[in-house]
This record gives structure tokens, sequence and C-alpha cells, in this order.
């Protein structure tokens, strides 16, 4: 018996320790996305970027509709919510690549964070769900964050348009993943909600960047094809991680990204938060883990 049991322990262990790996190696590899998109130095327009960022990660993301079943994992009953989803993560992605141009990477990956804060006020006229006085402070002391890197000094307040991009796109993230946890609710595949989406980015931004399509040259050819190939594995490892590991396990471990941008920015752009921004960041982070403790493992709203 005792062996019985210690073997099913042993391997739950290790699929805890596999989840974490991976979840540490994804955000890592969205850290290196969004350095990529910020060597390209703004040269290659916004809307080429996001259609190669989709197009090259098409085929990498081609395995997890095999192992779905093929073509017919691909067939959907909510089209008006991947067109929700789509425009959600096109904002999204747009505000993150346009910051990570003008901003330093640390920087909007911290204020990509307010996501579960816009995720918290949209939940309640979407979802219908209530906010008690513990998830709205939590709420009010991440928008603090975001003031605080507004300070003078701060590499947020230095570009007010670019902070509010990054805002915006993450109020695009929040309605986005709203109308994941729907599709979810009524049995859609994450597969299908990654490729739809990854196909339908592909068409729009196409057809946005054709008419006034610049050639890239071959080093951005370079770093397109980089931005597309290094986003899709991370998706993959990503979802990998949760079909292994539970969300209220993987979740903090997101905010490695702070660290894995922070280093990227200081090692390639010699770019150092300062104290107003570290302490912006400290907010943010704290309160996001805040809201992400109490909805996800605790299950409160209040």
């Amino acid at each position: 018996m005792p062996i019985s049991t210690a073997l099913p322990a042993a391997a739950e262990a290790a699929a805890r320790r596999h989840a974490i790996l991976m979840i540490l190696g994804a955000a890592g590899l969205f850290s290196l996305a969004g350095a990529l998109v910020k060597a390209l130095e703004g040269a290659v327009p916004l809307a080429q970027v996001v259609l190669c960022r989709n197009l090259f990660a098409i085929p990498a993301l081609l395995p997890l509709l095999w192992r779905a079943g093929g073509l017919a994992a691909l067939r959907s009953r909510h089209p008006g919510l991947h067109a929700v989803r789509l425009a959600g993560g096109l904002l999204g992605m747009v505000g993150a690549f346009y910051g990570y141009a003008v901003l330093p990477l640390a920087t909007v990956t911290a204020l990509g964070f307010t996501m579960p804060l816009f995720l918290t006020l949209l939940s309640i006229p979407l979802l219908g769900e209530r906010v008690g006085p513990r998830r709205g402070a939590a709420v009010l002391a991440g928008f603090g964050g975001v003031l605080l890197m507004t300070l003078p000094g701060g590499a947020a307040g230095a570009n007010l348009a670019g902070l509010a991009m990054v805002l915006l796109g993450a109020v695009g993230w929040a309605l986005a993943m709203i109308t994941i946890r729907r599709m979810g609710d009524a049995g859609e595949a994450n597969v299908t909600i990654v490729l739809w989406f990854a196909l339908g980015a592909t068409l729009v931004s196409g057809l946005v960047s054709l008419p006034g399509w610049v050639p890239p040259r071959p080093g951005q050819w370079g770093l397109l094809v980089a931005i597309g190939l290094v986003s899709a594995l991370a998706q993959v490892m990503m979802t990998e991680a949760y079909r292994r590991g539970e969300a209220t396990l993987l979740a903090p471990f997101e905010y490695s990204a702070i660290l894995w941008t922070t280093a990227f920015g200081a090692l390639v752009w010699a770019e150092l938060p300062d104290g107003w921004d570290l302490l912006g960041m400290a907010v943010l982070v704290a309160s996001g883990l805040l809201i992400w403790h109490r909805e996800v493992t605790l299950g409160l709203r209040r």
C-alpha cells in the first residue's frame, strides 16, 4: 500500500514541477518576443508586425490542431464570440507592440499586468459579477501603482501616449480573456480558440497592412519570423503548462516576466527602472497577485 500511494504522489509532484518550468519558460519566451519587437525600433509598420507575429505562428500551432483531431477541431458554434475575442486580442497586441517600441520593456510588462484589474471591472457589466470592497481595493491599489509610474522621472510619465496605448491594450486583453472564459464555459476547445484567433488576426492585419506595405530588410525579416515562432512556442508551452497544472499554482509564475524583461532591457538597451518605476511595478504585481489569489485560489468575489 505505501508504494501504491507514493507513486501517484511522486507523479503528481513531477507533473507540477514540469508545469511550473513550462510556465516560466513561456514567460521568458513572451518576454523575448517583446524584445524582438523592440529590436525592430519601429522601422516596420505595426500592422505588418502583427501580421507576421500571427502568420509565422500558425505552422507552429498546427501540432495542437493535429492532437485535437484535425480540421474538425476548428468547427465552432460561437462565431460572434470569436469575433469579439479577435477584436480584443488585436487591440491588446497593438497596444503592447506600440509600447515595446517607445517604452522600456519592463515598464510595458508591468503595465500589461493591469489586465486583471480591467478584467475585474469589465466582469461587472459583461459577466454580471459583483465586486466587493476588498477586491475593489486591490483594483484601486493597482491603478495607484500605474500613477506611481507616471510621476516625473518615470519612464511611463515621459511618454503618456505609450502609457495610454499599453493600458488600452490591457483593456483589450481583459475583453479577450472574458470572451475566452465564456467560450470555455460553452465547451469551446482551447485549440479552436487559439487557431481561430491566429487565422483571424492574420487576415485582418494582412488587409490593413497591404495598402501601405513597407518591404522589410533581410535582418528585419529574420526578426519578424522569430517573433512569430517564439510567440507560438510560448503559447504552446503555456497551453501545456495549464493542461498539466492548476491555475492556482501557475498564475503567480507568469509574473516572472517582469524579471525577464528587466534583464533584457538592462543588458541590451541599458534600461534601468528608477525608484518610482520599481515601486509602481511592485504595487501592480501585488494587486494582481491578490486578485488572482482571491478569485482563483479562494473563489471569492468580495
